[in-house]
């Protein structure tokens, strides 16, 4: 039986995808300042990762997204182990930099059990909502369902992330702007680049002849093998 051939466009999404997951957790150890307001490193990359699932979710479907959810679920976690693992290790005697290493990826663990809940709920919020608009508008308006769910995505997930990643270690209310910011920044994020993301689908759809409409399909997250 000849193998099933994997698009490449829906490889080369799916591997970004994993690739900004994982970053962004890391840079999520850092606070920035942007003139008045303060982000976490992480936004500089974690929004892609929603424009790729609102891609993928648009030419391909809930259930090619959802194998992708998981999959960037997975890679995270093995990082993490890979991480505290290097972390348990004895260090050489001449390395200088083993506070500042300890410092970065000891809050990880923390940091991704938050952003692992996070993500996943709110992926698949975003995926829920891109899916379900297709089908009540017969494919059409996808810059009002990317908007829309991207805000309903990233609002789930900072309302689960931010206090379990950051519950304590700062100001309640500095928490609460916090978590405001990320969610307008995010979902500005998204709407200054919907013109290319509007035109990467169209292309993708174009060369790939796809466009899937989740008629009569499974919504249970954690169903994989339905392909």
């Amino acid at each position: 039986m000849k193998p099933k051939a994997v698009p490449l466009s829906f490889m080369v999404m799916g591997i970004v995808f994993c690739t900004c997951l994982i970053t962004s957790n890391l840079l999520e150890t850092k606070i920035i300042q942007i003139g008045k307001f303060s982000l976490t490193g992480g936004f500089i990359v974690f929004p892609i990762s929603y424009i790729i699932n609102d891609c993928i979710s648009e030419i391909w479907g809930f259930k090619k997204t959802r194998l992708v959810i998981w999959m960037g679920f997975m890679m995270n976690f093995l990082v993490i182990i890979l991480c505290n693992a290097a972390i348990a290790l004895p260090s050489a005697p001449f390395w200088e930099g083993d506070e500042a290493f300890r410092f970065v990826f000891g809050l990880a663990p923390r940091i991704a059990v938050a952003s692992l809940a996070a993500f996943l709920v709110g992926s698949f919020i975003n995926a829920y909502v891109m899916s379900k608009m297709k089908l009540r508008d017969n494919g059409k308006r996808f810059s009002l369902r990317a908007i829309l769910s991207t805000l309903a995505g990233e609002g789930s997930d900072s309302l689960i992330f931010f206090p379990l990643a950051f519950g304590g270690l700062m100001p309640v209310n500095e928490l609460v702007k916090l978590m405001i910011l990320q969610v307008t920044a995010k979902t500005l994020y998204e709407i200054m680049v919907l013109p290319f993301t509007v035109q990467v689908v169209k292309y993708v759809k174009r060369i790939e002849n796809t466009d899937v409409y989740d008629n009569d399909i499974s919504y249970k997250f954690w169903d994989v093998r339905d392909l």
